[in-house]
C-alpha cells in the first residue's frame, strides 16, 4: 500500500511516505521553504499545504500522485465543533475548518493526478499516537498524546496491542497542557507555538515559588484527564516584551510552570500504567519535546522504559497518520531512524562547489580532519546523509565545536543568535555514555536530558547546563559509523569522548537541509570549516 501523509491544519506542516507498511521519506515543508516552521500557526494560513515536502516524498519513491493508494490527513473536521462550544476565544477557527474540510480539493489541485476521493481523514490525536505507538520499536506499549489541541481535545492516552490502539482516556477542550504553556510562551515575549523549549531552558533557572498558585489552575481529576483553566499571569509577572531582557521573575514562573506541568503528567502515566500494566511507555505531542518532563517520566514514573517520538510534534502527525491509515491493510515496520529527509551523492556534491566555484579539499577521511578541526577549537559545520525529521540535529545537519572550553557555549549561541541561557548537547558513543551522563540510555534522539558525572563537569563545561545536565545524544557505531569515527579521533587528540552538537542553522532559520543551505549559512556564520559530504571547505581559503 502507497500512503502519503499529510500534516497542515496548524502548524509545522510535513508530509511522510509509507509504502509496503515501510517508512520511506519524512520531512517538514520548513526545510524546502525555508520558513521556520513552514508557516504561522493561524486560522488564516490553515489553507497552505506541505506542496514542496509531499512532492519531494513522491520523487523519492519514483510515484505520480496518481499512483497512490491513499493520502491521510491528520485531522478530521468531522470530530470537530465551533471554537465557542469548546470554550476557546478563537472568533476565525471556522476558517480552519472550512480549509480542513476542503482539504481533499486543495490537495488534488497541489498534487495533480491525485483522486480527491483517496484522501482520509485521520484524527489528530489518533496520528500523534500513531507516529509513537506505530513507529517505536515496540508493537506492545502505552501511548500518551499531549498538546495544544486536536479537533475537540488536548490529550489521548491509550494502548498499543500488536501495534493496535485503544483508546482509554482523553481530555476535552478547553482544558490543555499544551495552551497552558504556550500561554505562557507569549507571556515571556516568545513565539507561541514555537519557542517552548526556550521557557524549559529559562526554567533551569528560576525556583518554583508560584507551584501552589499554578495549582489553584491545573489539577488532576482523578481520572486521567485533568482541569487547566486560564492562568492569569500577568498577577505573577509582568509580561516582557519580546527582546527584553529576561528576569529572575521571569525565570521563576518559567520553573513553576514547568514543575506544574511535571506534576500533570506523572499523574497522567500513572493512572495509564494502572490500566495497561505495559512496560513501555511511548510519548508523542508537542508536549512530549519538554525533554526535562520526559526525564522526569522516566525517573519516577511507573514505566521501565520511555519512548519518544523524534517528531514528536505536529509535523510527525503526518508520518503518523500515513502509518495509521497503512496498518489498517498491512502490517507496518517500525521507524529505523530519524534520517528520513533529503540526501545527495557524493558526485552531487562536487557538481554543487563546482558550481558555486568555492575553493575545497577532499581529504583521505572526512572523520579524522573534522576532528583535528575541532580540537583546534574550530567550528565545524558538519552536513552528512539524509537530513533529519524533527527539530533535534542529529549528526546529519549540525554545528559541531569542542566541548572542553566554556566559552565555547556563548560562541556557538553568538553564531546562531540564540538566547544565553540556551544550552548545548553533547554527541557521546553508545558505549561510553553510562561512564559520563546519568539518565536513560541508550538516548539516540536527543529527548532526555541527564545528569552530568561530577568528574565530567569540569571536563566538558560547554555541555553542562545550569542545573548539571546535558541533553545528551548517543552514537550507535553500527548506525552512524562516520559519526563514531569522528568522535573517536577528536577523544584521541583531546582525551574528551564527546562533541558539542548543535542545530545547522542561524537564527530564524530552519535547519539546514540542502547544500546550497550550508554554503548560505556557512557564509554568513563564522564557522571554521564545513564538512559537507567528504569534502571539507575552509573558511580561511574561502575568504583569504
Amino acid at each position: 500500500m502507497r500512503v502519503l501523509g499529510i500534516n497542515a491544519l496548524f502548524h509545522d506542516p510535513a508530509a511522510a511516505l509509507v509504502m509496503d507498511g515501510r517508512i520511506v521519506a519524512a520531512t517538514e515543508e520548513e526545510r524546502f521553504s525555508r520558513r521556520k516552521h513552514g508557516k504561522r500557526p493561524v486560522p488564516f494560513s490553515a489553507w497552505e499545504l506541505p506542496e514542496l515536502s509531499a512532492r519531494w516524498c513522491l520523487d523519492q519513491a519514483g510515484l505520480d500522485p496518481s499512483e497512490l493508494d491513499a493520502v491521510a490527513y491528520s485531522y478530521d473536521p468531522e470530530l470537530a465543533r465551533p471554537a465557542d462550544q469548546l470554550g476557546l476565544n478563537d472568533p476565525w477557527d471556522h476558517l480552519r475548518q472550512e480549509y480542513a474540510r476542503r482539504a481533499p480539493e486543495f490537495l488534488a489541485e497541489a498534487l495533480p493526478g491525485l483522486d480527491p476521493a483517496k484522501v482520509r481523514f485521520v484524527a489528530h490525536h489518533v496520528a500523534h499516537a500513531a507516529s509513537a505507538g506505530q513507529a517505536s520499536p515496540h508493537p506492545d506499549c502505552a501511548v500518551l498524546v499531549l498538546d495544544g489541541r486536536g479537533e475537540c481535545g488536548s490529550h489521548l492516552a491509550g494502548r498499543y496491542a500488536n501495534r493496535e490502539l485503544t483508546v482509554l482516556g482523553s481530555q476535552s477542550l478547553p482544558d490543555s497542557m499544551g495552551l497552558f504553556y504556550e500561554d505562557l510562551t507569549q507571556h515571556l515575549g516568545f513565539l507561541r507555538s514555537s519557542d517552548e523549549f526556550k521557557v524549559m531552558a529559562l526554567a533551569s533557572y528560576g525556583r518554583p515559588r508560584h507551584l501552589d498558585r499554578l495549582r489553584e489552575y491545573v489539577r488532576l481529576d482523578g481520572e486521567g484527564g485533568f482541569r487547566a483553566r486560564p492562568v492569569p499571569w500577568a498577577s505573577l509577572v509582568p509580561p516582557r516584551p519580546a527582546g527584553a531582557p529576561w528576569t529572575q521573575e521571569h525565570a521563576d514562573v518559567a520553573a513553576s510552570a514547568q514543575v506544574c506541568l511535571e506534576e500533570v503528567l506523572l499523574g497522567l502515566v500513572r493512572w495509564l500504567h494502572d490500566r495497561t500494566g505495559e512496560d513501555v511507555l511511548t510519548l508523542a505531542g508537542g508536549v512530549a519535546l519538554n525533554c526535562v518532563a520526559n526525564t522526569r517520566l522516566y525517573r519516577q514514573g511507573p514505566f521501565e522504559r520511555v519512548w519518544v517520538q523524534p517528531a514528536a510534534g505536529d509535523a510527525g502527525t503526518a508520518l503518523g497518520a500515513a502509518l495509521h491509515v497503512a496498518h489498517q491493510k498491512e502490517t507496518v515496520q517500525a521507524m529505523p531512524t530519524a534520517a528520513l529527509g533529503r540526501g545527495w551523492s557524493d558526485a552531487e556534491l562536487r557538481a554543487w562547489l563546482e558550481r558555486a566555484a568555492v575553493p575545497y579539499e577532499e581529504p583521505e577521511d572526512i572523520a579524522e580532519t573534522v576532528a583535528e578541526e575541532l580540537a583546534g577549537d574550530g567550528v565545524v559545520a558538519w552536513f552528512q546523509g539524509r537530513s533529519e525529521y524533527g527539530p533535534r540535529a542529529l549528526g546529519h545537519r549540525s554545528l559541531l565545536a569542542h566541548p572542553g572550553r566554556a566559552e565555547n557555549l556563548e560562541r556557538l549561541n553568538a553564531v546562531k543568535g540564540r538566547e544565553e541561557f540556551r544550552p548545548v548537547a553533547p554527541m557521546v558513543l553508545a558505549e561510553r555514555a553510562a561512564e559520563l551522563f546519568d539518565g536513560p540510555l541508550p538516548s539516540p534522539y536527543m529527548l532526555f536530558v541527564h545528569e552530568v558525572a561530577t568528574a565530567w563537569r569540569e571536563r566538558i563545561p560547554a555541555v553542562v547546563h545550569v542545573d548539571g545536565t546535558a541533553r545528551i545524544q548517543t552514537v550507535d557505531r553500527s548506525d552512524e559509523p562516520l559519526v563514531a569515527r569522528m568522535i573517536d579521533g577528536f577523544e584521541r587528540r583531546t582525551g574528551l569522548p564527546v562533541v558539542v552538537n548543535t542545530s545547522l542553522n542561524t537564527a530564524g532559520r530552519p535547519m539546514v537541509d540542502d547544500p546550497r543551505d550550508a554554503l548560505e549559512c556557512f557564509g554568513s556564520a563564522p564557522v571554521d570549516l564545513l564538512a559537507l559530504g567528504p569534502f571539507a571547505i575552509r573558511r580561511k581559503k574561502v575568504f583569504a
